[in-house]
């Protein structure tokens, strides 16, 4: 689904820009690495409580992105509302999740990690309640805006677990365990919120929401270190605005073109120009200002393109794979299974974001060991394969060919693939900007959903076997993203990285 601590103020700054896979530097720092003793690991009275704290927060995000997606039925119901009006509020939350996560890592640089999200966990709470008492949709509508607020909640934990420990080994750990909790509750969340609703109204989803939300600010608060950037220069919001401009812009031309035959092309053709304006803004104001957002220098290198396209990329072929056309596959009467609506996330969905949540901590234990490139193209690879032997699924789908085929995704993109491209958001990072590349990263997390769905459907739409002709395009998709791959620099050869910067005190 995304930035600059001011570091090129002058031309002596400037020279110290790193360089990737050179002799000189990758050189210096494996020589550092291997000279210097490795930090000690955190004992389990330190990182038990830290964990706790991160966690609780990663939970209560997650609750707001997926718990409401059984109770919009009663939502309708309760609020005298269409389905189109509640699937914009739904719609309005993960817009605004996307816009803030582009800067709110950054601004925890600036003025305090913990600040900024004790901050984010109070407004979503705020947000809920509001959600909870709206009188009608347009309420509704403010109160999922606001919740909104919680959007780079993982990026913003992952880079405060980074601050605390030390240890290579035994953060790949604990940030597999992370982010893995974060998509591994979704289905779980889901049942509950079902349950709340049915039994209690939809607004019951929302307090229960406050509530997490409320736990996860004492959480915070009590059992987190603050931590900023060495330099904390003024926020440059110059740059933020043209960002979310066209990020907003863009993600809205998307889920318009999603529409197919009832989007409004026009409408869509005008958000991209005005989104790719927006990007060229935001491009000419870097290069001006003293303390960018994200130096253009950042922008240039490899662990910022090469990455953001590998994301965007993985996220296109494989998301509306898992997310549309295999549950449609799975409830099609005509051409899949004919499974009810009422059972299909036991079969696809539930199941698949349970095999993330084991094997996600698995993960983070391979990149400690073989490095967080090799095991990133590792899952791809696999979800290539995933997805090849979808479409021979889609020949003759039935329960349980398809309930394979979501655990396997599960283990290879939500597992493996997704773990390590938040990972290396966090791992290439510079030290003296941690929150630029998770954020933008966390952008092109949520551009690469948007897309999937427009482009996978689309092409879905197109062809007399549909579900076929969606999965090749997504495996065309992920071998482009397998492929810009290799263009990730390892992070042991960047010297500016924190554990670079560690390896030298």
């Amino acid at each position: 689904m995304a930035l600059s601590g001011g570091f090129l103020r002058n031309a002596k700054q400037l020279s110290h820009a790193p360089h990737y896979g050179a002799q000189d530097s990758s050189t210096t720092f494996k020589a550092m690495t291997s000279t210097t003793s490795e930090p000690p690991k955190l004992q389990p009275s330190s990182y038990i409580p830290l964990m706790f704290a991160l966690l609780t927060a990663v939970f209560s995000f997650q609750l707001n992105a997926s718990m409401l997606s059984p109770a919009l039925a009663t939502m309708e119901d309760e609020l005298s509302a269409t389905t189109a009006q509640i699937g914009l509020t739904q719609t309005a939350f993960f817009t605004a999740a996307a816009l803030f996560s582009l800067f709110l890592p950054r601004w925890g640089d600036l003025i305090g990690r913990r600040k900024v999200l004790v901050g984010m966990m109070a407004v979503a709470a705020l947000g809920c309640v509001a959600s909870a008492v709206a009188p009608n949709v347009a309420v509704l509508l403010i109160g999922r805006i606001i919740q909104g607020v919680a959007g780079p909640t993982v990026p913003l934990c992952l880079i405060m677990l980074r601050q605390q420990v030390l240890n290579e080994k035994q953060y790949a750990l604990l940030l597999g365990i992370v982010t893995s909790v974060n998509g591994g509750i979704a289905g779980v969340d889901a049942l509950a919120g079902g349950w709340l609703a049915g039994n209690f109204g939809y607004r019951s989803v929302f307090w229960t929401m406050a509530v997490l939300c409320a736990i996860a600010v004492v959480a915070v608060q009590a059992f987190t270190k603050e931590s900023t950037a060495t330099e904390t220069p003024r926020m440059d919001w110059a740059g933020v605005l043209p960002l979310a401009v066209a990020l907003g812009c863009v993600l809205t031309a998307f889920n318009e073109a999603g529409k197919l035959a009832e989007a409004n092309w026009f409408l869509v053709i005008i958000l991209l120009l005005i989104g790719a304006a927006g990007f060229w803004a935001f491009w000419n104001v870097e290069k001006k200002v003293a303390d960018p957002l994200v130096p253009v220098a950042y922008l240039k290198q490899r662990r910022t393109w090469a990455l953001l396209s590998t994301t965007l990329l993985t996220m296109t072929g494989v998301f509306a794979v898992m997310n549309g056309l295999i549950p449609n596959l799975g409830q099609d009467p005509d051409a899949g299974a004919g499974i009810s609506a009422s059972t299909i996330s036991w079969v696809t969905l539930t199941p698949y974001a349970l095999a993330g949540l084991v094997f996600g901590p698995i993960a983070g234990w391979m990149a400690s060991k073989m490095g967080y490139k090799y095991v990133l193209q590792t899952g791809l690879i696999g979800t290539v394969v995933g997805l090849i032997i979808s479409i021979f699924v889609v020949g003759a789908p039935n329960a349980w060919t398809l309930l394979f085929v979501s655990i396997f995704l599960g283990v290879t993109y939500a597992g493996i693939a997704n773990i390590m491209l938040n990972g290396l958001g966090i791992v290439l990072s510079p030290a003296d900007n941690q929150g630029y590349l998770p954020g933008m990263n966390a952008g092109a997390f949520n551009l690469g959903a948007g897309l999937s769905f427009a482009v996978l459907f689309a092409v879905s739409g197109s062809f007399e076997h549909g579900y076929h002709a969606g999965m090749i395009a997504g495996v065309i998709i992920l071998l482009a993203a397998l492929a810009l791959s290799f263009l990730i620099p390892r992070p042991e050869s960047i010297d500016d990285t924190v554990a670079a910067v560690n390896a030298r005190k």
